[in-house]
């Protein structure tokens, strides 16, 4: 019986036919939203998502769902603690959309300094206001701050330093790899800055991380740009500092930001001046969705071949495991069963477990990491199998 696969978003037709050339079963339903998953899950063995967000009903529904993609970087769509309990793969795209995001990010930041949206709305409207739109500061030997450098925010401080522009760095890791240079506390970073990025994952350490202390910081009429995630700015606070300290921004995304591909829209950002709103389209090049379907391809193709899962991300960090064993054994049938029996008599929980099979087929390695030691009389009997050719036991 064929694999099941249900995407659920919009993906490149190419890609789409590569699938069935694996000879998976593809249902490709890109209008699907939140509500219209938990019906459309029931035998499906992998899902596919961009945007629509995999609630704990679609998992719990998914009895057969076995893996599920995020088509891009972030998985906060996807309810990972529903996916914890049933033992459902997610996996996602690191990397593949970066430089689209960036391009926006740079775009926005162009369209804030010359006010673009406002000379075109104005053109539209009949109206010539030349004066006014001539009095652009230009980026030019500005300082740009960049909050999250990772992939995305090294793509945009590159064509910011193309620009001219002073390019300051704060991350939660070391910043390697672009010549920017690196603040560790955004009371330091953000006073000084004139245009500001946010490029940080949605954590709950990063959540209203831009609240009314961060815009204290800012400095007037300073620029910000998010293309991120939008609980990382209270709204209301950022309301403020635009009324308040005449800060402008742009952002891709929104507090209440729907969910459907078209209809209508309402939010408080609509009625004020100087705030620009992209319908969250960071990733939404052609090049960028290319790249990020071939990925999800890729990672079904490794998935269903080998069982092995590409950017496996709700994969246990940190488990409970103390001592590591490991096991040098002829690749015979039933010789893992043994010495997993010898283990289980004494009670001992194996958070993990892996076999690797030595060239030519003969011998094997399991590694076994242990809640607690293995005891010595145990470690005597697997040692007396003779089809064990060593025991390795070690605390971790």
């Amino acid at each position: 019986m064929a694999i099941k696969v249900l995407v659920a978003d919009k993906f490149p037709d190419e890609y789409i036919n590569e699938m069935k050339s694996l000879e998976l079963d593809v249902v490709y339903s890109p209008k699907l939203g939140e509500k219209d998953l938990p019906g459309a899950i029931g035998d499906i063995d992998i899902l596919v998502v961009r945007s629509t967000v995999v609630n704990a009903e679609t998992i719990e529904n998914g009895k057969q769902l076995n893996l599920i993609i995020r088509a891009g970087a972030g998985v906060n769509n996807i309810n990972i603690a529903a996916a914890n309990k049933r033992g459902v793969y997610v996996a996602n795209c690191p990397g593949m959309n970066s430089i689209a995001v960036a391009e926006l990010a740079m775009g926005l930041i162009i369209s804030l300094d010359r006010r673009i949206p406002d000379n075109v709305i104005d053109f539209r409207a009949g109206k010539w206001n030349k004066g006014e739109y001539s009095k652009a500061e230009g980026l030019y030997g500005k300082n740009l701050a960049v909050i999250g450098v990772g992939a995305i925010g090294k793509e945009l401080s590159k064509r910011a330093l193309a620009f001219g522009m002073n390019v300051y760095g704060k991350d939660i890791s070391r910043i390697e790899g672009v010549a920017i240079k690196d603040f560790s506390e955004m009371d330091q970073i953000l006073p000084i800055c004139d245009v500001v990025s946010i490029h940080l994952p949605a954590t709950p350490q990063t959540k209203g991380l831009f609240n009314k202390e961060m815009f204290s910081y800012m400095k007037k009429g300073a620029l910000l740009i998010n293309t991120s995630r939008q609980d990382i700015i209270d709204e209301a606070a950022m309301i403020e500092a635009i009324k308040e300290k005449g800060i402008r921004v742009a952002v891709d995304v929104f507090k209440g930001e729907p969910e459907s591909k078209d209809g209508t829209v309402t939010s408080p950002l609509q009625s004020i001046p100087g705030v620009y709103v992209t319908h969250h389209i960071g990733a939404s090049t052609e090049q960028a969705q290319n790249a990020v379907a071939a990925e999800t391809v890729r990672i079904i193709k490794e998935f269903v071949r080998s069982g092995m899962i590409a950017h496996w991300v709700n994969r246990a960090k940190i488990t409970d495991a103390s001592y590591q064993l490991v096991v040098k054994h002829y690749d015979r049938p039933g010789v893992l069963a043994a010495i997993l029996a010898v283990i289980r008599e004494t009670e001992i929980n194996v958070e993990e477990v892996e076999n690797i099979i030595f060239d030519g087929g003969i011998a094997a390695c399991c590694t076994m990491k242990l809640k607690s030691a293995v005891p010595h009389d145990s470690l005597e009997r697997i040692k007396e199998n003779p089809n064990v050719l060593s025991v390795s036991h070690v605390a971790i």
